[in-house]
Order: C-alpha cells, then structure tokens, then sequence
C-alpha cells in the first residue's frame, strides 16, 4: 500500500461532502495539472490518502481510499485528464494543520512543505505515520 495527499477546497468539495458519498465514493476529479494526474495514474486499489482541506483550513481532515484506479475524468472530454474515486475512510480526531506540519522538523521534506501548490502529491511511510498520530488516528 502506498500514500498520498490530495487537497480539496471545502467550499468546492468537502471532507462532509466525501462523507455522504458513502462507499460508493466519488471521482476525484478537476485535477488539469500533469503532475497530480501522473500521480493519481500511479495509485492503486486500496491505497490510502489524506483528505486535505485547502485554502482557509490548510489542514489534514480524514482519510480516504482509493477504490478505481484511473480513468478518464468524466467533468472532461479532453483526454489528457484522468481521476481516481476515492471514499472516505475515517475523520481525524483533531485536524491537522499546515503550520502544524511546517513546524514539525521530521516533516520538513514532505511534498506538501515543499511543492505545497500541487493537489495531489505522494506521501512517505513514516510521515503518514507521524501525521496519523498528530491527528489521533491509528495509522
């Protein structure tokens, strides 16, 4: 199993929103930047994500599970584009932020410090681990 960070706009898409999808889950769509689609075509079946609150909340809300590998993006008809759906997993006791992350030196060459403006990115065995614990959820 592998990790990842995929960020959402709460007003857009949000952490609730997924929620009430149930598990039938939904399309991880609207990403039109190459690299967070190259990384979504890397994900397989049962890999696991963190749902990540972009712009006011910058922070780390959930987790969620990819549950179909990529295909095209239905929101499209360029065929550039492809999305995975995802289904949410389990909340996040307490949520955590950006400045929480940025300031915990064992996750200072996490892609979301470094590359922060990229939506969807990979994420480590042992900084999945870390923010897990941040968040009081079992890994």
């Amino acid at each position: 199993m592998r990790y990842w960070l995929m960020k959402s706009e709460p007003d857009a898409f949000s952490w609730d929103d997924l929620v009430a999808k149930g598990d039938a889950g939904e399309e991880w769509d609207g990403v039109r930047n190459y690299q967070a689609r190259n990384t979504m075509r890397e994900m397989a079946l049962g890999d696991r994500a963190f749902f990540y609150h972009s712009q006011k909340d910058k922070a780390v809300v959930g987790i969620c599970e990819v549950i179909a590998l990529s295909h095209p993006d239905s929101t499209t008809d360029d065929p550039r584009w492809d999305c995975v759906d995802v289904r949410a997993v389990t909340p996040f006791a307490t949520p955590v932020t950006l400045a929480q992350v940025k300031a915990e030196p064992q996750l200072a060459g996490m892609a979301l410090v470094k590359t922060s403006r990229l939506s969807v990115q990979p994420v480590s065995a042992d900084e999945w681990a870390l923010i897990c614990k941040m968040g009081g959820v079992a890994p």
